[in-house]
């Protein structure tokens, strides 16, 4: 299974994001990425399972089951939705390349958060084998960033 870019920027490592939650791994296992595009493209082929209420943050399902979390910014929950703009809804169908969200990376580094924005799988313990991570530190939409050999 293959996870491509949902955003154009740079990659970082997951360990670098400067937030303990992602950093160390407790939801899951994935990379980052430094955004300089405000428009956020869904990376797998599945299902929208959850939009936050604070539009900074979207859960996919792929039909493999892999269960992703992509999450817009630092802090950007504080934010209460302003700068961001979802365009899917839950329970859609969506397909690699999909615009799911937009936001304004101006506004977000204005009032003072981190524009990193991390992607992870949340359920790697249980349905991935191993990941392979394609080091590349600029990356365009669609570029491939982890393979995943499931369970």
């Amino acid at each position: 299974m293959e996870i491509l870019s949902p955003l154009k920027g740079e990659i970082i490592d997951l360990t670098e994001v400067p937030d303990p939650v992602f950093a160390e791994k407790m939801l899951g296992d994935g990379f980052a990425i430094i955004p300089n595009e405000g428009r956020l493209l869904s990376p797998v082929e599945g299902k929208v399972v959850e939009i936050f209420p604070t539009k900074h943050a979207i859960g996919i399902k792929t039909k493999e089951g892999l269960e992703l979390l992509i999450h817009v910014g630092l802090e950007t929950v504080e934010l209460n939705g302003e700068g961001f703009e979802v365009m899917v809804e839950t329970d859609d169908s969506i397909a690699v390349g999909d615009h799911l969200l937009s936001f304004d990376i101006d506004f977000i580094e204005k009032n003072n958060k981190e524009i990193i924005t991390p992607v992870v799988v949340t359920n790697h313990n249980d349905k991935v084998k191993n990941f392979s991570k394609i080091s590349s530190p600029q990356v365009a939409y669609q570029d491939l960033v982890l393979k995943c050999e499931l369970k």
